[in-house]
């Protein structure tokens, strides 16, 4: 309406006499208006354009290009000055009107925002109440730092921390966050989502105890950052419930072994594992014989107390990742996982940790004031070979069990007759070894070691048991057992002794004396704590010359514990004694390891001997051993060398040390001493 009044006026100025027009005093009143009505702007824009008109109507009077004015009527005044009057009385109406509108408006307005502050007051005047009266503990802190703006009472109550503790400090400088990966965790994840429900962490009450607690929290603005909302509850009674719910459902409460039911889970996982690694596992199925009769005699407390003790003992004898369950009663079953794919390999492995359960379990129990002695019944079978409902394991190793008790009680049976047999002849050579060596049966074959030519500079000395039923029992037959069963260790003892006493009658006959006599040493001899002075007390007793006794090892020994092998090998070297790496490449071989090894010799493996004509790789490798050895300064010995072209053959490659049929077998003494005596010794010649 103010655009169309200023033009109105301006039209009517140009054609009644320009500047000198009555009308032409409007223009204040429109463009007041316009500011008015419109903006500040508007009336700049207004007040400009009039300055223009001013100029343009100036410029266009001064070159008469202006109609002419005639000179105006009292009465064309009179109503110049009426309308004038009419249009600043509308005008100062419309303003008034404007203005109460705009009072209006902005009474409203301010009645609008009274009622948004009281509703917003109201609004935190609840908030205020439901975070302080919230039941849990409540929260807020900022979400870079974890600093901590505000906690209701029950912060205090929950977790110790009072009020005047927390405000202004950070969550991990206070200690509620145990780290501050968990805290920074938590907060990373509301970032992402914004808001959350029963996030579970674990917080550190002012005590120092460590409480499980369940978080529902949201990102809030406050003073224009970011913070934390949270509503933490102490659930550590409910997670303790809940983990005593999961033992009762999964777990034995007299003896907390694994029950029936966790059992059967185990059980089929591994089978599953087993199928897929092609490995086998075992079931040792145990039933205490008698144990009815000590219910019965003296009390059920008294058989609770020794069922708790079997199941100690149980999961004694086995390895970590194995299953020791408790189906009921006095019935247990161990799982063993992880055993070799061999089925007889599994059944030894199987046996042997049954024979160890035995052993423990044939121990007396201290049930005070009693002296309790009970023994198992036990039944084994393997599983993993097929596919089977997981029902059947457990039904084989049942009816073994049975079969066990069928046999007399504490004892074992296999579900396989095959197996049970193989178990029980292994059983029986245990037994007769550990009778041979009480009974002397053992003894030591020497088989010569030959330079060119033929001259005998050594023996190695060989075990072989005389067993009376069995005869002569070849070492391949009965040496892995003596290892498994630990029997090695007396066997070793035996043989150095019994080599060192030969040694040294040899030491005093002027045909023999040059000789050395190597012996053979197990990893498990040589890692026992007193081998040292087990090599050098039967030195000592013997009166043998340390230096003409060669200790044959294996790379097997140097798998662990390098540092302790050296030093027991050095302290040997120091008095005396000898060392050959034996079966050299078959093995652990390590260069850093052998250039610090005291050695004097390297032996050639005979399975590379054998084919050293026809097969490249072996000729290859006998000569790599050849040359290592040139090269760090040690000899080289050649087993197993059955024929004269293989002797030429290693001796064109530069090995000039031989052992094998080409020139004597293992001999005993006697045989052995009547070489010794034939013409022409110490050389010997080779087999026709």
């Amino acid at each position: 309406m103010a655009g169309g009044i200023w033009l109105s006026v301006t039209v009517i100025a140009t054609l009644f006499g320009g500047i000198r027009s009555t009308i032409y005093y409007i223009y204040p009143l429109v463009i007041f208006l316009l500011g008015w009505m419109v903006s500040t702007r508007a009336a700049i824009v207004a007040a400009v354009l009039t300055s223009g008109v001013t100029v343009a109507l100036i410029l266009l009077a001064a070159r008469g290009w202006l109609p002419a004015s005639l000179p105006a009527e009292p009465v064309l005044y009179g109503v110049v000055q009426i309308f004038v009057y009419i249009l600043t009385a509308a005008m100062v109406a419309y303003l008034v009107q404007a203005y109460r509108r705009q009072v209006e408006a902005l009474q409203q307005a301010g009645e609008e925002m009274g009622r948004a502050n009281a509703v917003l007051k109201e609004s935190e005047l609840k908030f205020a109440s439901a975070f302080t009266a919230s039941p849990v503990a409540a929260s807020i802190a900022s979400v870079s730092e974890g600093r901590f703006i505000e906690v209701n009472t029950n912060f205090e109550r929950d977790f110790g921390w009072t009020r005047e503790d927390l405000l202004g400090r950070t969550a991990l400088e206070v200690g509620v966050w145990p780290n501050s990966s968990s805290r920074q965790q938590f907060a990373d994840m509301l970032q992402r989502h914004g808001r959350t429900v029963n996030y579970e962490s674990r917080w550190r009450h002012k005590n120092g105890e460590l409480r499980d607690v369940s978080i529902s929290g949201e990102i809030i603005e406050l003073d224009g950052g970011l913070n934390i909302l949270a509503y933490a509850t102490d659930i550590t009674a409910r997670k303790a419930a809940e983990e005593q719910i999961q033992r009762l459902a999964f777990y034995d409460p007299l003896t907390n072994l694994p029950n029936r039911r966790l059992l059967m889970d185990r059980l089929d996982q591994a089978m599953v594992a087993c199928l897929r690694h092609k490995k086998q596992g075992a079931l040792l199925f145990i039933d205490l014989d008698n144990f009815k009769t000590l219910n019965d005699t003296h009390g059920h407390d008294k058989g609770d107390l020794l069922l708790k003790q079997v199941g100690t003992r149980l999961v004694d004898c086995v390895r970590d990742g194995d299953t020791v369950a408790r189906l009921g009663g006095d019935e247990f079953v161990v799982m063993l996982e992880d055993l070799s794919d061999n089925a007889m390999e599994a059944a030894t492995q199987a046996e042997t940790v049954g024979r160890k359960i035995m052993r423990a379990l044939n121990e007396s129990y201290d049930i005070r004031p009693l002296s309790v002695h009970s023994t198992p019944s036990m039944g084994i079978t393997l599983f993993g070979a097929q596919q089977e409902n997981i029902e059947e394991p457990i039904k084989r190793a049942d009816m073994a069990m049975y079969q066990a008790k069928a046999a007399g009680r504490n004892t074992i049976r296999f579900y396989d007759p095959r197996m049970q047999a193989m178990v029980a002849e292994r059983a029986e050579l245990e037994r007769d070894m550990r009778l041979a060596l009480q009974l002397d049966q053992f003894v030591l074959y020497y088989q010569p070691q030959v330079q060119d030519g033929g001259r005998v500079t050594g023996l190695e000395a060989l075990l072989r048991w005389l067993q009376p039923e069995r005869g002569l029992v070849p070492p391949g037959e009965f040496i892995a057992l003596a290892e498994e069963t630990g029997l090695i260790v007396p066997l070793g003892e035996r043989i150095l002794d019994m080599a060192c006493d030969q040694l040294a009658r040899w030491s005093a006959q002027p045909g023999m004396a040059h000789l050395t006599l190597s012996v053979n040493v197990s990893p498990r001899q040589f890692q026992q704590d007193n081998f040292v002075a087990q090599v050098l007390g039967a030195l000592e007793r013997s009166g043998a010359p340390a230096q003409r006794l060669k200790l044959e090892i294996t790379e097997n020994l140097l798998i662990a514990n390098v540092d302790e092998v050296i030093a027991r090998m050095a302290a040997l070297k120091a008095r005396g004694v000898g060392f050959s790496l034996d079966d050299f490449g078959t093995g652990y071989s390590s260069l850093s390891y052998l250039k610090r090894l005291p050695l004097d010799q390297l032996k050639i493996d005979q399975g590379f001997v054998r084919d050293i004509l026809v097969d490249a790789n072996d000729a290859a490798i006998a000569r790599m051993v050849i040359v290592l050895a040139e090269s760090l300064g040690l000899e080289v010995m050649a087993e197993g060398v059955e024929t004269v072209e293989q002797q030429q053959a290693l001796q064109a490659q530069g090995c000039h040390a031989y052992q094998g049929y080409l020139y004597s077998r293992p001999l005993p003494l006697e045989d052995f001493e009547r070489l010794a005596q034939q013409a022409g010794w110490p050389v010997i010649r080779p087999a026709p």
